[in-house]
């Protein structure tokens, strides 16, 4: 027999308006009556049934009042509040008067933040995304029976291609109990809107005019804001970022490390193993100076061997070409690739580069540094501008890696696949991946449809019995 009203945007959003409604209808708030009056009764939000006589008409009135108010009736409440505020005042009461002017000014709060912006009151939210310098911002608005009443922004270090990284990020989303999945979905061109409305089970749509898509653009817009100011605020602390290289040398008892060098593994189980390395000059990244590297020595997933190889790779070349040599090398792992990046160096090339290591704890975060022979642990505070540059170093040559193994790996996997088949050459299977996309699409394609983009007959049908 409840009545249920909503969905709210988040549960911030509900308990202020339960707070609300608390002040205005002092309606009981207990399921047992205690045998005396409690707290809400000295602050006027409840009637104390416990002790006094409350008809229930007027228990009913409260409850009409108030389902009146959660139906958009909240105009004619502030009106009435606003009549028995100036009465208040006229007869000089003037603390009631204050009482009830803040109650005003609470419902405008609450309820009145946005003008309605879509006439057909039905519950939306409207997702949009901006990527730069290997970052994404999703920008998430709320519409509420038409109202743009609450906004959501997230920003976060992406290692794949941005609409992979933005299905997952939705995906994710509605399972926040806080985020309760609405009507309908407003969603940018460039994702598979159908994936999303099948995993969601919810309806959505890709505008491309009217007043839905002008909701798009604005979010889309203010996601690429969030991320310009997010960079502002890093090159406005440069002098910062400055002071942390030189207390990051004082803790590990180098000379400012100016220029560091960052190297990471990436595989699956051994197979296509890449590493990469970055650059960071003054605290920032040197794009140029960024390397990939295919690992060619190795067999199955050796991570010491691997990074052997690379530094043996990376520094031979640097001596060879007379090029400089960075203040720092860091590793993204523990002691063991830390031990094997110092006996090339040492013991093989001669030279005397600090190398340290970044370890991670179980959930994948940052959380100690370690440095010397043997690698120890370096007491660095976590909410130190040092911390947090030897963290953006760490994300940053770990997406880079990422994204090179992902696009090794799917060459490879494309090229395993169609390799193979006899009938299909280079330029068959660069037309293939062009018109279709991927090899999944392609085996799901018919032999008409191989026909039509120029594959006879007799090897359509040998590709799809290949394939499947």
């Amino acid at each position: 027999g409840g009545k249920y009203f909503g969905p709210y945007p988040n549960a911030g959003a509900a308990a202020e308006t339960k707070k609300l409604l608390d002040r205005l209808y002092p309606l009981r708030k207990c399921r047992t009556l205690p045998d005396r009056v409690c707290l809400y009764y000295h602050i006027n939000q409840c009637l104390a049934p416990c002790v006094y006589d409350v008809p229930d008409e007027k228990n009913q009135e409260m409850v009409q009042e108030i389902t009146r108010f959660l139906k958009s009736g909240h105009e004619p409440v502030k009106a009435e509040l606003t009549e028995k505020m100036n009465e208040a005042s006229e007869q000089l009461n003037f603390e009631r008067a204050m009482e009830l002017r803040d109650l005003i000014m609470q419902i405008d709060a609450v309820t009145e933040k946005q003008k309605v912006v879509i006439q057909d009151r039905l519950d939306r939210d409207v997702f949009a995304y901006a990527i730069d310098k290997g970052w994404m911002c999703v920008q998430v608005f709320f519409l509420r029976q038409g109202k743009l009443i609450e906004r959501d922004v997230s920003i976060f270090p992406i290692y794949e291609e941005a609409p992979e990284a933005f299905l997952s990020f939705i995906g994710q989303f509605y399972l926040q109990k806080e985020h309760i999945k609405p009507a309908e979905i407003l969603l940018p061109q460039e994702v598979d809107r159908e994936i999303i409305s099948e995993l969601l089970e919810v309806k959505c749509l890709q505008p491309k005019q009217g007043q839905k898509k002008s909701l798009l653009q604005l979010a889309r817009k203010n996601a690429e804001v969030a991320l310009k100011e997010k960079f502002a605020l890093i090159e406005r602390d440069e002098e910062r970022t400055v002071k942390a290289i030189e207390n990051l040398g004082k803790a590990l008892g180098i000379s400012p490390p100016y220029r560091i060098e960052a190297f990471d593994n990436s595989n699956i189980q051994g197979t296509d193993p890449v590493s990469a390395m970055v650059t960071f000059v003054d605290g920032k990244p040197s794009k140029k100076d960024y390397r990939k590297y295919k690992i060619q020595t190795v067999d199955g997933p050796d991570d010491y061997a691997s990074m052997r190889e690379v530094v043996r790779r990376r520094y031979l070349r640097l001596l060879r070409e007379s090029r400089r040599l960075p203040d720092l090398i860091m590793i993204d792992g523990g002691k063991g690739q830390i031990s094997a990046a110092q006996s090339v160096l040492e013991d093989e090339l001669g030279l005397s580069i600090p190398v340290c290591g970044l370890a991670k704890d179980e959930k994948h975060r940052t959380s100690q540094l370690l440095f010397g022979d043997p690698p120890n642990p370096v007491e660095l505070k976590r909410d130190s501008n040092e911390f947090y540059l030897l963290q953006r170093i760490q994300d940053e040559v770990h997406r880079f890696a990422i994204t090179f193994h992902r696009q090794t790996r799917a060459k490879t996997m494309f090229a395993s696949a169609l390799d193979k088949i006899e009938g299909i050459g280079p330029k068959r299977k660069q037309t293939l991946l062009k018109h279709f996309g991927s090899v999944k699409k392609i085996s799901e394609a018919s032999v008409e449809e191989l026909q039509a983009v120029g594959i006879p007959k007799k090897v359509a049908i040998d590709l799809i019995a290949k394939l499947n």
